[in-house]
């Protein structure tokens, strides 16, 4: 069996007037499932680098990226998946969500604030985000290894 290190992604905890900025990264509704945006991190640029493209392919939006503020990981038991998330707080710092905007690489076709009462009525990952998210800024936490969620 050959030996495949984990994949790093990088994903923006975006409040903006006390709401949650979530993505549906699941092209033509196949899963009603939410996640912060992000995705996989490329050799040669830093993470918050990673982060600012993402966010912006994502949802046209540009970002400043602060202090991580979680890490999380899940993996797939039946093949050799395994993904490592590194969550910033982040900052919105020029452009507004458009149902115009389309993600490059087809992707993120939903993207939406949710108050803090919205995020108990939909399925998001990982758990602990609404916590993470909603808690006073310096704090650092870890969710642990699970398996992938569709």
């Amino acid at each position: 069996m050959a030996h495949t290190s984990p994949r790093l992604a990088v994903r923006a905890v975006i409040l903006h007037e006390n709401r949650l900025l979530l993505v549906n990264a699941w092209p033509e509704g196949q899963s009603d499932l939410w996640c912060a945006p992000g995705g996989g991190a490329e050799r040669g640029q830093s993470l918050p680098d990673n982060l600012m493209r993402e966010v912006y392919e994502e949802t046209g939006l540009r970002i400043s990226v602060g202090a991580p503020c979680l890490v999380n990981e899940f993996h797939d038991p039946a093949s050799t998946f395994h993904q490592v998330d590194v969550y910033f707080r982040c900052t919105i710092t020029a452009g507004a969500l458009t149902d115009a905007w389309q993600d490059p690489e087809g992707i993120v076709t939903r993207r939406r604030f949710f108050t803090r009462a919205e995020l108990s009525a939909i399925r998001l990952k990982p758990d602990t985000l609404p916590e993470i998210a909603f808690q006073a800024p310096g704090a650092v936490s870890y969710d642990p290894l699970e398996p992938i969620i569709r």
